[in-house]
């Protein structure tokens, strides 16, 4: 059975949360939790967030609360960009700088193998 969660308007570029996204990408959630766990990065604690989630969706959908945490793995993980908030800023003699503020969209599949 498969559940997925969805985080929205995460105020980081795609990009960089892509590149923190790639290190948990397929694995295990036990391992993954770890690995976002003790990162550094700003977006480790979103996609952890995100992958909690996830994981409680799959529980609460489960008929069947055998579930161990070591069978259930990441089936499909992905950023998308949102909305970029476009901003100014005055600068020297009278002209504008274009500031831009880019959102993303988190989307997150675990499985726990079974149909």
């Amino acid at each position: 059975m498969d559940a997925y969660a969805i985080t929205k308007y995460i105020k980081q570029s795609s990009k960089k949360v892509r590149k923190t996204l790639e290190l948990v990408k397929g694995k295990n959630v036990e391992p993954a939790l770890n690995i976002l766990h003790f990162s550094k990065e700003k977006a480790a604690y979103v996609i952890e967030k995100t992958l909690r989630s996830a994981l409680s969706n799959l529980m609460q959908g489960e008929d069947d609360q055998n579930i161990s945490t070591d069978e259930i793995s990441i089936k499909e993980a992905f950023v998308n960009g949102g909305p970029v908030q476009k901003r100014f800023r005055a600068r020297a003699q009278g002209r504008a700088s274009r500031i831009r503020k880019p959102t993303s969209h988190l989307t997150i599949v675990v499985t726990d193998g079974k149909e």
